[in-house]
């Protein structure tokens, strides 16, 4: 009976990494964007640049790595430099070998966005938790400390008011580690917590919590709502700040902007073309279907004697499906479809920043390099 459950849990678990190809049923004129001609930019010594972002100069981007480094990338002389680090514990940390097994140690930077009146680097660590480094970067200080009611565990994302400095951010899970993160999918844990920490008054408030895995955050255009991108549940949520009236909110406290979405989201941003653009991480098959319908699966699994963060991924390598999608601004209809098509497909999209000049810098927690695609 135990080897029947895992077949069927195994085959649930690895469409997680199938390609399906159909194509979302979302929005009346939505463009499917395949975009052949790319280059790959390696990143040197470790992997995983999940997440981008410019400073105030235009230069970079910048991201963090496996090894726990920052990054900045001089377009200039077509490389990479060390930025910042997120732990001063850094031995055993660089060189060729599976991070994901010393990141608890040397910290794995996730979220990143810059303080427009002070240039500073604001940092989610998904071990450290939230951070700080001057725009000249190293070693980067802990602004949110060990003291709250439930620590942090697994902070992920972040973005910030440039007109108040307040910092927005999630926290994944309060049982699971980013380097079980398969745990908290399988169990669909609802741990999670949206919060927001006030550089003026040092204070961390939780704007909402019992969430499925968020994970990108991103402050609208006009200041007045948040959106969150909810893993477990394929959704997008919509927070909407400073507005206390039971019209605009639901029990829990936010409304759902956008749902059903074709694979499990990561990261949201913001195109200058207007709207959000959500990396998927994988897209749907209807196996994942069955397996979101029926969550016991997914606990039956991890009783299992399996390293299921392993087959993940081995599996993820073999099976790239990665997408993202844009989202319009007021309905959350997807608008816009990028994915790559046969020998160009990404094994995973954690996130899709858009430039000004039609630059495109797709990341992933699973390869070795950045993408960049030129429209």
């Amino acid at each position: 009976m135990k080897l029947l459950s895992l077949v069927v849990i195994s085959g649930i678990f690895f469409s997680i990494a199938n390609f399906t190809s159909e194509s979302p049923k979302h929005g009346e004129s939505m463009l499917t964007v395949h975009l052949p001609e790319f280059r790959l930019i390696p990143t040197t010594g470790a992997s995983g640049p999940e997440s981008f972002v410019f400073d105030f100069s235009g230069e970079g981007p910048y991201t963090g790595l496996s090894d726990g480094r920052i990054v900045k990338w001089l377009a200039n002389e077509s490389r990479w430099i060390d930025f910042a680090v997120t732990t001063p514990t850094r031995e055993g940390c660089e060189g060729p070998h599976e991070h994901q097994r010393t990141e608890h140690v040397c910290g794995r930077p996730l979220g990143l966005a810059f303080d427009k009146s002070t240039s500073n680097l604001y940092i989610a660590d998904a071990y450290m938790g939230l951070l700080e480094v001057g725009p000249e970067g190293g070693l980067a200080n802990k602004i949110v400390t060990d003291q709250l009611d439930e620590p942090l565990t697994f902070t992920n994302s972040l973005d910030i008011d440039p007109r108040t400095g307040v910092i927005y951010f999630t926290d994944s899970s309060s049982v699971y580690q980013r380097r079980n993160y398969i745990g908290a999918m399988l169990s669909s844990d609802r741990t999670g917590r949206l919060m927001k920490y006030d550089p003026n008054t040092k204070q961390v408030t939780t704007l909402l919590s019992n969430l499925g895995f968020p994970n990108g955050v991103v402050l609208s255009e006009t200041g007045d709502y948040l959106l969150v991108a909810e893993t477990i549940t394929c959704r997008i949520l919509r927070y909407r700040l400073n507005d206390t009236s039971s019209a605009s909110k639901s029990l829990e406290g936010y409304e759902v902007f956008a749902d059903r979405l074709p694979g499990f989201p990561d990261n949201i941003k913001k195109s200058p073309r207007g709207g959000y653009w959500v990396g998927l991480n994988t897209k749907h098959s209807k196996l994942t279907e069955i397996g979101m319908s029926n969550p016991w699966l997914g606990r039956a699994a991890l009783s299992l004697p399996v390293d299921w963060m392993k087959v993940h991924s081995y599996w993820a390598k073999y099976k790239g499906n990665g997408m993202a999608v844009r989202l319009s601004e007021g309905s959350g209809v997807i608008t816009e479809v990028f994915e790559g098509k046969n020998g160009n497909k990404w094994m995973s999209i954690s996130e899709l920043e858009e430039r000004d000049d039609g630059t495109l810098w797709v990341g992933s927690v699973n390869t070795p390099f950045a993408g960049m695609y030129k429209f």
